[in-house]
């Protein structure tokens, strides 16, 4: 079990495991549970580092969507088991960007992000959808929303 991190030094370790994907359960846990003294100079530094990781998070998993989709050869299923994980993996960062250590007005700015981040995502497989000819994928992707969190 991870303990809850209460220190500069503490944060940066379970923030690093976190943007390692160690352990996501209890990285998640302890980050839930942590606190931090608010202050100049701690507070953007915390801020960059835990934006930092989300931001690697969110681009490997668009990477990991791309070639999921590249390889799984564009069957249906492969396609909405494909959504669904990127889906799940931008929930789960909307979810540990939004912690109660980080003031209001920053968690809701932070988590704005995650959520900007799957509209795009959202929008470009439709976009990219409408050049298939049946409809087919349109109404896969319609149907399967990356950002339905």
């Amino acid at each position: 079990m991870i303990a809850a991190p209460h220190t500069y030094a503490e944060w940066s370790k379970v923030i690093s495991a976190f943007k390692d994907k160690t352990n996501d359960d209890e990285v998640l846990a302890a980050m839930k549970s942590g606190t931090l003294e608010w202050q100049a100079g701690v507070a953007e530094r915390f801020s960059k580092k835990l934006i930092d990781a989300v931001n690697q998070r969110m681009n490997m998993a668009s990477d990991k969507f791309q070639k999921d989709i590249n390889r799984n050869g564009g069957t249906e299923s492969s396609i909405v088991q494909s959504i669904l994980a990127l889906r799940k993996e931008m929930m789960f960062l909307a979810d540990a960007i939004d912690l109660p250590v980080i003031p209001e007005n920053d968690r809701r700015q932070y988590r704005s992000l995650v959520i900007e981040q799957a509209n795009n995502m959202q929008k470009s497989l439709e976009d990219s959808a409408k050049m298939d000819r049946s409809g087919k994928l349109s109404s896969i992707v319609r149907n399967h929303k990356i950002n339905a969190f």
